[in-house]
Protein backbone atom coordinates (compact mmCIF):
# COMPACT_ATOMS: atom_id res chain seq x y z
CA UNK A 1 0.00 0.00 0.00
CA UNK A 2 1.42 3.49 -1.02
CA UNK A 3 1.51 6.03 1.54
CA UNK A 4 -0.89 8.23 0.51
CA UNK A 5 -3.17 5.61 0.42
CA UNK A 6 -2.33 4.90 4.33
CA UNK A 7 -2.86 8.32 5.14
CA UNK A 8 -6.39 8.25 3.30
CA UNK A 9 -7.31 5.14 5.26
CA UNK A 10 -5.95 6.31 8.18
CA UNK A 11 -8.04 9.64 8.21
CA UNK A 12 -11.17 7.70 6.69
CA UNK A 13 -13.76 8.61 9.50
CA UNK A 14 -11.81 10.73 11.84
CA UNK A 15 -13.17 13.68 13.36
CA UNK A 16 -11.62 16.97 13.82
CA UNK A 17 -8.52 17.48 16.52
CA UNK A 18 -9.34 20.27 19.15
CA UNK A 19 -6.17 22.44 18.98
CA UNK A 20 -5.57 22.54 22.40
CA UNK A 21 -6.02 18.89 23.14
CA UNK A 22 -2.43 18.17 23.61
CA UNK A 23 -1.69 21.26 26.10
CA UNK A 24 -4.91 19.82 28.45
CA UNK A 25 -3.50 16.62 28.00
CA UNK A 26 -0.24 17.67 29.58
CA UNK A 27 -1.73 19.82 32.21
CA UNK A 28 -3.53 16.81 33.27
CA UNK A 29 -0.57 14.70 33.28
CA UNK A 30 1.46 17.53 34.92
CA UNK A 31 -0.61 18.00 37.11
CA UNK A 32 -1.49 14.52 38.77
CA UNK A 33 2.70 13.67 38.00
CA UNK A 34 3.48 16.35 39.87
CA UNK A 35 1.30 15.46 42.75
CA UNK A 36 1.96 12.06 43.29
CA UNK A 37 5.98 13.18 43.22
CA UNK A 38 5.28 15.71 46.03
CA UNK A 39 3.28 13.69 47.89
CA UNK A 40 5.90 10.91 48.01
CA UNK A 41 8.40 13.49 49.01
CA UNK A 42 5.91 13.91 52.17
CA UNK A 43 5.27 10.85 53.04
CA UNK A 44 8.87 8.71 52.70
CA UNK A 45 11.50 11.60 53.10
CA UNK A 46 9.62 14.79 54.17
CA UNK A 47 11.28 18.67 53.49
CA UNK A 48 14.23 19.62 54.65
CA UNK A 49 13.67 20.77 58.65
CA UNK A 50 16.40 23.85 57.91
CA UNK A 51 14.50 25.00 54.63
CA UNK A 52 13.55 28.03 56.13
CA UNK A 53 17.45 28.66 56.34
CA UNK A 54 18.49 26.93 53.24
CA UNK A 55 16.11 29.47 51.30
CA UNK A 56 18.27 32.50 52.38
CA UNK A 57 21.14 31.05 50.32
CA UNK A 58 21.48 32.18 46.57
CA UNK A 59 22.53 28.25 46.00
CA UNK A 60 19.15 27.16 47.62
CA UNK A 61 17.69 28.70 44.49
CA UNK A 62 20.41 27.73 42.05
CA UNK A 63 19.51 24.04 43.45
CA UNK A 64 15.91 24.61 42.48
CA UNK A 65 16.40 26.82 39.08
CA UNK A 66 18.62 23.81 37.54
CA UNK A 67 15.96 20.90 37.05
CA UNK A 68 13.27 23.52 36.44
CA UNK A 69 15.43 24.71 33.83
CA UNK A 70 15.50 21.44 32.87
CA UNK A 71 11.95 20.18 33.09
CA UNK A 72 10.92 23.57 31.23
CA UNK A 73 13.19 22.39 28.23
CA UNK A 74 11.74 18.80 28.03
CA UNK A 75 8.10 20.17 28.63
CA UNK A 76 8.90 21.74 25.31
CA UNK A 77 10.20 18.61 23.80
CA UNK A 78 7.87 15.70 24.91
CA UNK A 79 4.53 17.38 23.20
CA UNK A 80 6.63 17.76 19.90
CA UNK A 81 7.57 14.29 19.72
CA UNK A 82 4.13 13.43 20.74
CA UNK A 83 3.42 14.48 17.40
CA UNK A 84 4.05 12.88 13.79
CA UNK A 85 6.37 15.44 11.97
CA UNK A 86 7.05 17.74 14.77
CA UNK A 87 10.61 19.35 14.39
CA UNK A 88 12.58 20.03 17.72
CA UNK A 89 14.43 23.04 16.33
CA UNK A 90 15.98 25.02 19.12
CA UNK A 91 14.71 22.43 21.70
CA UNK A 92 18.07 20.40 22.63
CA UNK A 93 19.54 23.87 22.94
CA UNK A 94 17.56 24.51 25.41
CA UNK A 95 18.15 21.26 27.40
CA UNK A 96 21.52 21.23 27.50
CA UNK A 97 22.42 24.95 28.70
CA UNK A 98 21.29 24.55 31.92
CA UNK A 99 23.40 21.71 32.39
CA UNK A 100 26.55 23.28 30.80
CA UNK A 101 25.70 26.20 33.38
CA UNK A 102 25.90 23.97 35.77
CA UNK A 103 28.48 22.04 35.08
CA UNK A 104 31.01 25.55 34.42
CA UNK A 105 29.33 26.34 38.25
CA UNK A 106 30.94 23.03 39.36
CA UNK A 107 34.45 23.25 37.28
CA UNK A 108 34.43 27.06 38.90
CA UNK A 109 33.64 25.61 42.14
CA UNK A 110 36.48 22.87 41.96
CA UNK A 111 39.38 24.91 40.48
CA UNK A 112 38.85 27.30 43.72
CA UNK A 113 38.60 24.55 46.57
CA UNK A 114 41.91 22.99 47.90
CA UNK A 115 42.94 19.83 46.56
CA UNK A 116 42.00 17.61 49.12
CA UNK A 117 38.62 18.75 49.70
CA UNK A 118 37.22 18.68 45.81
CA UNK A 119 36.40 14.83 45.84
CA UNK A 120 34.35 15.93 49.16
CA UNK A 121 32.44 18.16 47.06
CA UNK A 122 31.23 16.01 44.46
CA UNK A 123 30.86 12.84 46.68
CA UNK A 124 28.55 14.77 49.72
CA UNK A 125 27.24 13.07 52.22
CA UNK A 126 24.03 11.61 50.24
CA UNK A 127 24.65 10.33 46.47
CA UNK A 128 23.74 7.29 47.31
CA UNK A 129 19.93 8.51 48.24
CA UNK A 130 19.95 11.21 45.05
CA UNK A 131 20.28 8.40 42.73
CA UNK A 132 17.69 6.41 44.25
CA UNK A 133 15.17 8.87 45.32
CA UNK A 134 15.11 11.13 42.25
CA UNK A 135 14.24 7.97 40.26
CA UNK A 136 11.83 7.09 42.71
CA UNK A 137 9.98 10.83 42.87
CA UNK A 138 9.94 10.87 39.13
CA UNK A 139 7.50 7.81 38.84
CA UNK A 140 4.48 9.23 39.05
CA UNK A 141 5.17 12.06 36.12
CA UNK A 142 7.04 9.60 33.93
CA UNK A 143 3.45 7.05 34.08
CA UNK A 144 1.41 10.47 33.67
CA UNK A 145 3.40 11.85 31.09
CA UNK A 146 3.24 8.57 29.11
CA UNK A 147 0.00 8.32 29.52
CA UNK A 148 -0.40 11.66 27.69
CA UNK A 149 1.94 10.71 25.07
CA UNK A 150 0.25 7.81 24.43
CA UNK A 151 -3.37 9.20 23.77
CA UNK A 152 -1.34 11.74 20.82
CA UNK A 153 0.79 10.11 17.82
CA UNK A 154 4.26 9.96 18.57
CA UNK A 155 6.35 8.09 16.01
CA UNK A 156 9.96 7.79 17.05
CA UNK A 157 9.02 6.29 20.28
CA UNK A 158 12.46 5.55 21.83
CA UNK A 159 13.13 9.53 22.24
CA UNK A 160 9.57 10.30 22.94
CA UNK A 161 10.01 7.96 25.55
CA UNK A 162 13.17 9.49 26.70
CA UNK A 163 11.82 13.13 26.87
CA UNK A 164 9.03 11.60 28.81
CA UNK A 165 11.39 10.10 30.96
CA UNK A 166 13.73 13.35 31.04
CA UNK A 167 10.56 15.40 32.10
CA UNK A 168 9.94 13.31 35.04
CA UNK A 169 13.44 12.91 36.07
CA UNK A 170 13.58 16.79 36.09
CA UNK A 171 10.58 17.25 38.25
CA UNK A 172 11.54 14.15 40.21
CA UNK A 173 14.86 16.22 41.00
CA UNK A 174 13.07 19.79 41.64
CA UNK A 175 10.91 18.34 44.38
CA UNK A 176 13.75 16.15 45.85
CA UNK A 177 15.35 19.59 46.07
CA UNK A 178 13.36 20.40 48.91
CA UNK A 179 14.08 17.50 50.81
CA UNK A 180 17.73 17.30 49.98
CA UNK A 181 20.59 19.09 52.39
CA UNK A 182 23.29 19.11 50.05
CA UNK A 183 24.00 22.50 48.47
CA UNK A 184 27.51 22.20 46.69
CA UNK A 185 27.39 22.98 42.85
CA UNK A 186 29.47 20.14 42.08
CA UNK A 187 27.51 17.33 44.23
CA UNK A 188 24.15 18.79 42.09
CA UNK A 189 26.13 18.70 38.46
CA UNK A 190 26.97 15.31 39.07
CA UNK A 191 24.42 13.37 41.14
CA UNK A 192 21.30 15.71 40.05
CA UNK A 193 22.14 14.85 36.79
CA UNK A 194 22.53 11.13 36.86
CA UNK A 195 19.22 11.10 38.95
CA UNK A 196 17.71 12.69 36.06
CA UNK A 197 19.11 10.39 33.35
CA UNK A 198 17.58 7.29 35.37
CA UNK A 199 13.72 8.05 34.69
CA UNK A 200 15.29 9.41 31.14
CA UNK A 201 17.03 6.33 29.96
CA UNK A 202 14.12 4.21 31.51
CA UNK A 203 11.66 6.29 29.01
CA UNK A 204 13.71 5.50 26.27
CA UNK A 205 13.54 1.26 26.59
CA UNK A 206 9.99 2.20 27.60
CA UNK A 207 8.55 3.91 24.85
CA UNK A 208 8.72 1.35 21.83
CA UNK A 209 6.75 -0.93 24.44
CA UNK A 210 4.20 1.78 25.63
CA UNK A 211 4.05 3.90 23.39
CA UNK A 212 2.97 1.83 20.03
CA UNK A 213 0.11 2.28 18.35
Amino acid sequence: MKTDELITLLATGAGSVEPDATARRYATALGWGAFGATLLMAILLGVRPDIDAAARLPMFWIKLAFPLSVAIGSLFAAPRLSRPGARLGWVPGALVAPVLAMWLLTAYVLLAAPVPERAGLVIGRTWKYCLVDVPRLALPVLAATLWAMKGLAPTRLALAGAAAGLLAGAIGALVYALHCPEMEAPFIGVWYVAGMLIPATAGALLGPIVLRW
